[in-house]
Formats: C-alpha cells, structure tokens, sequence
C-alpha cells in the first residue's frame, strides 16, 4: 500500500467507525441542572458549504545559506534572508542559542538587530557568525517579530549546522520494480546462510 494513502484511510476508518450518530454527552451530574443539549451541526458531510481551506502564511519567510564547510572552533557565516510581506516595515530579528557548550556566538555578533528592507523590495539580509564547539548537527534558532496593531507576530526556524566529516548517505538495497496494479515495490534478495 502507498504510504500516503495511509493518513487517507486512517481518516476514513475513523469516520467510519464514528457512524455519523449524534450521541448526548452527559456533563458531570450537577444539583438539579439538566444536562445541555448536544450542539447542531451546521452542515452535513460531503455539502457544498463554499468555505476554502487556506494555509496560514508567516509574516516574514526567513531563508538561509552556510558559507563553506563548519570547523569546530572556528567562526562560520551564514547569510539570511527575510521576505516581509509587510512591506518595508521594521521587524526585529532575534538569534538564538540554546546549547552553548554546542555553538557560541563571537563578541562581535549582536544577538537583536532591527532590519528594515529596502524601499521597493520585499527582502532584507543579513550576515550572522557562529562558532562550532563540538562536532555534529547544531542549531541557530531565528526569530523575525513584527510589531502591528493586533499584537506581535513572530516566524522562527532552525538553522541546522552539520559540523565535521559528512554524514554517509544510507544505501539502499533491492530494486525497485512495479506490481500488477503499477504500484512500485522493492525486491529484496534472499539471504543465504
């Protein structure tokens, strides 16, 4: 079976096994107070109800690049670039370290900067530094916050850093061929003993 179906299925299974009843759900016995009513559904699956499902878009795309290979000990760039869909507006961009015995900033690496982009353009850069101290994945955590009237909004990712000799890709055994229905599978060979 393909595995993307699966959270297909999954869900299928699940309604399925609901029974599209509506049950009464008792609230805790109370002193004389009968239990409310179960809440009407507003429409019935498979309705056309006209509402669209959109994904929620960060305010601010933020976009990395590591210059050269990490060494431990030694400072590494990584160029950044933030994408407002605010326009020029100031936002205040945040780095972050959680495991210092890990990575560390250099003294000359300001932790908070307010960037602002360029008139006529929907993007910013900036340079940050890190040091390595021990080899492995790391992390720089970065934080753009976006002050408006409704509060503060903020977009944050992860910069993964591999320190040191690369990490071997996993080979792959068998070959992939299809089935009957066009499905692909792998055929692994026997194991002789």
């Amino acid at each position: 079976m393909n595995r993307a179906m699966f959270p297909l299925i999954l869900s299928i299974t699940l309604l399925s096994a609901c029974g599209g009843e509506q049950r009464d759900v008792a609230a805790a016995p109370d002193a004389g107070k009968p239990a409310a009513p179960a809440p009407k559904v507003s429409f019935e699956p498979g309705e056309d109800t006209g509402l669209t499902t959109v994904k929620p878009k960060s305010p601010v795309v933020i976009s990395y690049r590591i210059i050269g290979q990490p060494v431990v000990g030694q400072p590494v760039a990584i160029d950044l670039r933030f994408e407002s869909g605010l326009g020029s507006q100031p936002f205040v961009v945040d780095y972050r370290i959680n495991d210092t015995s890990a990575l560390q900033f250099p003294e000359t690496q300001d932790e908070k900067v307010t960037v602002s982009p360029p008139a006529g353009k929907a993007f910013a850069a900036q340079q940050v530094r890190v040091i390595p101290m021990r080899e492995g994945r790391l992390f720089l955590n970065v934080a753009a916050e976006i002050e408006t009237d409704a509060g503060v909004i903020s977009s944050v990712t992860a910069v993964p850093i591999d320190v040191g000799a690369p990490v071997d890709a996993i080979g792959e055994n068998g070959v992939v061929t299809t089935d009957e229905s066009g499905e692909s599978i792998r055929v692994l060979p026997a194991r002789e003993d």
